[in-house]
């Protein structure tokens, strides 16, 4: 999906400080998981503001085209900051793409999980372009577009990283696919078609336009239509 096409959490929210409460008994140790300190908090905080302003920079600008003050500007950093965290822009860039993909498969996960064990291929289908959509147009969507665009500003190695996570990504869609060609709902051959699946929706981000006239729903419904030949 890299060449045709990461989820660390974000941060909770800080708990709040119980200034009152009583200190521990002598000789007891607190009951549950210690507290994290404010500044363990503050820090995972502020690399998750880093990887999303990131994320919509890299998307809007280019990566090439990004400056380190652009990228502390979009976290609310002051300059070089951002660097405190990553040692490069160009490991900021792969930990932007790991983030995308990392979060495109824990979606796809949880909308495959969600249909029926005996539902028809078709519908799981059209559930696996559906979320495809979602997490390439939906809110929050900078991540896997740019790593569509950013692919060969990646070192080898970076590829190879980027490559397992989408081959991963990709290969839950085989099954359904496999079972659209036996049934002869699909008639080209499902290694083929999932190259031609993915490249026709990831060009979308190309196009699409919130504001235009179809939904997401709308375009699962053509994309469907198109692979199947069915409405």
């Amino acid at each position: 999906m890299a060449k045709n096409l990461q989820t660390a959490a974000a941060a909770g929210p800080v708990p709040e400080l119980a200034a009152n409460a009583a200190p521990p008994l002598p000789g007891r140790r607190p009951r549950g998981r210690p507290r994290k300190a404010l500044s363990e908090l503050d820090e995972g905080n502020r690399r998750r503001l880093i990887i999303e302003g990131a994320a919509r920079l890299f998307r809007a600008k280019g990566f090439a085209a990004a400056s380190t003050r652009d990228i502390a500007a979009a976290a609310g950093m002051h300059g070089g900051s951002p660097f405190y965290h990553f040692e490069s822009k160009n490991a900021l860039l792969y930990v932007v793409m790991q983030e995308g993909m990392t979060q495109a498969a824990a979606s796809q996960q949880a909308a495959l999980g969600g249909v029926p064990a005996n539902a028809p291929a078709r519908e799981r289908l059209r559930t696996l372009i559906r979320n495809h959509f979602q997490v390439l147009l939906g809110p929050g969507s900078d991540f896997i577009p740019v790593m569509l665009y950013e692919w060969r500003s990646l070192n080898a190695g970076q590829r190879a990283g980027i490559s397992k996570l989408t081959g991963a990504y990709e290969a839950q869609w085989m099954p359904t696919l496999r079972a659209l060609h036996q049934t002869g709902q699909l008639a080209a051959d499902p290694g083929t078609a999932r190259l031609f699946i993915f490249g026709a929706l990831n060009w979308s981000v190309q196009w699409f336009s919130p504001q235009g006239a179809q939904s997401l729903d709308d375009l699962t419904a053509q994309a469907l239509a198109l692979f199947t030949g069915e409405a």
